[in-house]
This record gives structure tokens, sequence and C-alpha cells, in this order.
């Protein structure tokens, strides 16, 4: 496992919707430690995704369903089921959410980043129909991050630190073994998961992934390459006159 914490890719804009899904996210973390572990846990149950009974075999008291079972889809994407949970997520949409914003423009990247997670929370919803734990979590959605960035800037020299035992070491790496080995990662142990058991989606993750893949090509602003070298240079004083001048 590999852990990011910078990217070798600046951007021209301020990517003010991946600011404001990290202060989202941690908003409602902050109102579920507000409510305590039994008020967290009706939100969870609330807001979280329950296929079960957004495919009707099963269904809430009417004191926890605060929503209509389809709008849950959107609404848990924003719960979370810890500090890690949360921390994880938004480190990653914080190193790579930027570019994927300036890519799309940030009208559109709001619409990205809910579409993939609706697709995860789905897609992993219809593997097990009659599953009666809530998904939670911006997994799905940053996936599609991750696969949008992977189309877009495979070559890009990200700096992540490598776990080794109590020591962690940093090191440069390039986005497609980052990214591409979290994707495969998170196919083996999806296939090695059992449905219906608690722990991590690893189903939403992939289909997450896929699904930014795919709708990144489409929407992706006019000048904006898939397999662009851009960001392969170190930041500084002339990265963006560079930039401007070599093409992608």
């Amino acid at each position: 496992m590999v852990i990011p914490l910078n990217d070798d890719n600046p951007v021209d804009v301020v990517p003010w919707a991946t600011y404001g899904l990290i202060v989202l996210n941690v908003g409602v973390f902050v109102w579920q430690l507000v409510l305590g572990d039994a008020g967290a846990e009706r939100l969870i149950y609330g807001l979280g995704f329950i296929p079960a009974v957004l495919f009707g075999s099963a269904s809430l008291p009417p004191d926890v369903a605060l929503l209509p079972p389809a709008a849950t889809l959107l609404t848990s994407q924003f719960v979370h089921g810890g500090a890690v949970h949360l921390g994880g997520n938004m480190l990653f949409l914080w190193v790579f959410g930027n570019n994927i914003e300036e890519a799309l423009g940030t009208l559109k990247f709001v619409a990205f980043y809910l579409v993939c997670g609706v697709a995860a929370a789905l897609g992993n919803g219809l593997l097990d129909p009659q599953a009666t734990l809530p998904l939670v979590g911006a997994s799905g959605a940053i996936s599609g991050v991750l696969g949008a960035y992977l189309l877009l800037y495979p070559f890009v020299s990200i700096l992540v630190v490598i776990p080794l035992g109590v020591i962690l070491y940093p090191t440069r790496l390039s986005a497609y073994f980052v990214l591409g080995g979290w994707f495969v990662l998170q196919l083996l142990q999806a296939l090695l998961s059992k449905p219906g058991t608690p722990g991590i989606a690893f189903w939403a993750h992939f289909i997450g992934f896929v699904a930014g893949a795919l709708l990144v090509i489409p929407l992706r602003q006019p000048g904006i390459p898939l397999f662009s070298r851009r960001g392969v240079m170190a930041k500084g004083p002339w990265t963006r006159a560079l930039r401007q001048s070599r093409p992608d």
C-alpha cells in the first residue's frame, strides 16, 4: 500500500469544488460526532445507501427513514464510518481532485463526482440487492476521480510514502504505477470478498474507477488530451511557462 501526498501537476485555477467537497464531508463528520454514538448510527442508517431498502425487500423504521431510498445514493457519499475512513478519502481527493476539476470545469466536475459515486453505490448494490448494511463514504466518487486521473495524467510523478513496518519511506512513483496498482488491488480484493459481509466495499471502488475513466473521455474540456505527459516536471517558478510552450 502506498499513501499519496502530492503530485507534480500544478493547476491554473482555484479548485473551489474540490475544496467545497472536502469541507462538506468534514462538516457532515463533525455533525456525526456532535450527535453522539446513537445519533450517528441513526444518521448512518438514515443517509447511508441500503440496497435492500432501495430494492424493496426491507424497510427502515419511520424515525430512521430520513429520505426516500433513491436519495441515499447521493447522501451516502458524505457520511463516513470513522476518522480514518474520512481522512483517507479526503487525502486522495485533495491530491487528485484539483486536476480533474481543472480538466472538466467546476460544474461538470461536481456532476462527474456525484455520478461516479451513484454508479459505484448502485453497482455495488446490484451485486448484493438483499444487503441490509448501509454503504457510506466518498470512496466510490473518489475512485472515479482516480480513474479519470489515470486516463489523463498517467506519467505524472506522485510523491508517496510506503509503510515499512513503523517506518514511512518517501519516494516518487508514476501515476500509472500508483493508481494502476491501486485499481488492480481493488479488483483482486473485490473478487476475494464475500457479498454481504461487513467491511470495505471493494466492488464500489472498482465500479467508481471504471465509471470515472469512461466519463472523463466525453466530459473533458476541449484541448485536454488523454495520456498527457503534463506534470512530469517538478513544481517551480518556470513550470507554467514551460507547460504552455510544450505540446502535450
